[in-house]
């Protein structure tokens, strides 16, 4: 077997697949790699074997031995396996049992109202100031405010929280991961004091009053939430408003159509991700995927992003069109791991884009798109800025 391809795979352009990937996909749906820290893995890109694989449980995050596993970075949270391997399956099954009653859609639906007076309030602000950087005027504020009213968290404190969250997502200092995580603990602790005293009508106040969740549980599921509730949609917010300006047509089409907005966030969902990294789980025992042996206790990259890009499912995938049925996308995973936050993400995306295409009909991107600086030293990569003007 040739050498391991090295990851990461150099991206060429913000909004197009890495040339390497591109090839390597073209080669085969499971590829030796060596991360970048150095270790092997295995890095898993067709769209049929990465939904299989998300939904089979002989695969996980913990690891026999988790301190010689081998680690995709340095993030504490992403980098390497997590939590405890004899318990791992009851553990997360709790772990869901606890969080999903707050992230049902019909709960999402009832804060969708909400949703939008933040949203027409950040758009108010955005028309008033002048044409601005799209992320730090609405990607950003829109879901730390969400998700700070949602489980109880001061929005004052954003900044430090956002300060704790980006250091913990690091991919390259792991001290600098543990310590922000560290501190996110510290801070969801001293919330969940504040709380037993003076319970809100929050996430954070439930899960303090549901039985058996100790005052540790549910600062660490607090944080969590925290964390993952607004990480991720600022990245999507932020590319798919990128990915609507720079898509001929697709801006105009949605303001012909308001009705394509479900259709628009779905796709937008799938086209973002360009792969190369992808989701690590650690099999449980011996398996084969596609015919090739892979053994327990290897690193498997399950490359969501890559699948949302595998021109089997998706005819020209590289072009964003926000009529095609993209719904058999990726993004949010597959099976017991599907993503809880899924609701929260799909609300948000959906109210921004139906009202900032329909406030800013002649919204543009302001610099050219190799002028962009795509993120490469944290887990969720994102834009640094998205100037625009109308």
């Amino acid at each position: 077997m040739s050498a391991p391809t090295q990851l990461p795979f150099e991206q060429t352009h913000p909004l197009q697949v890495a040339p390497s990937l591109r090839t390597l996909r073209s080669e085969g749906t499971v590829h030796r790699v060596r991360t970048a820290v150095g270790d092997e893995a295995w890095l898993v890109t067709g769209h049929a074997e990465v939904r299989r694989l998300l939904a089979d449980d002989r695969l996980g995050r913990a690891h026999p031995a988790p301190e010689t596993a081998a680690r995709t970075g340095e993030s504490a949270l992403f980098g390497g396996p997590l939590g405890n391997f004899a318990t791992e399956q009851a553990d997360h099954a709790r772990m869901r049992s606890l969080l999903q009653p707050h992230f049902s859609p019909r709960h999402m639906r009832a804060l969708r109202p909400r949703v939008e007076a933040l949203t027409a309030r950040l758009l108010d602000e955005l028309a008033a100031h002048g044409p601005p950087d799209l992320h730090a005027a609405l990607a950003l504020p829109l879901p730390i405010l969400v998700i700070c009213e949602l489980l109880g968290v001061p929005y004052e404190d954003r900044d430090q929280f956002r300060a704790w969250t980006q250091a913990a997502a690091d991919v390259r200092d792991r001290a600098r991961s543990e310590q922000g995580l560290a501190e996110l603990f510290g801070y969801g602790q001293k919330l969940v004091a504040r709380k037993r005293q003076d319970p809100g009508d929050d996430v954070i106040s439930r899960l303090c009053a549901t039985d058996g969740v100790y005052d540790a549980e549910a600062a660490m599921l607090s944080m969590a939430l925290l964390f993952a509730g607004h990480e991720t949609t600022v990245v999507q917010l932020g590319m798919g408003a990128l990915l609507l300006l720079t898509s001929p047509g697709q801006w105009q089409a949605l303001l012909n159509d308001p009705g394509l907005v479900p259709n628009a966030v779905e796709e937008i969902l799938r086209a973002a991700g360009k792969g190369g990294g992808g989701i690590p789980r650690y099999p449980r025992t011996d398996l084969e995927i596609d015919g090739v042996a892979i053994p327990a206790g290897d690193l498997v990259l399950l490359d969501n992003g890559a699948a949302n890009h595998d021109p089997a499912v998706f005819a020209n995938p590289e072009r964003v069109d926000i009529t095609r049925p993209a719904a058999a996308h990726l993004t949010f995973g597959h099976g017991a791991r599907y993503c809880i936050g899924a609701p929260l993400a799909r609300v948000e995306l959906q109210v921004v884009f139906a009202e900032l295409v329909a406030r800013f009909p002649t919204m543009r991107l302001a610099v050219g798109v190799q002028e962009l600086t795509v993120r490469r030293d944290v887990l969720t990569g994102g834009l640094v800025d998205l100037p625009v003007s109308w």
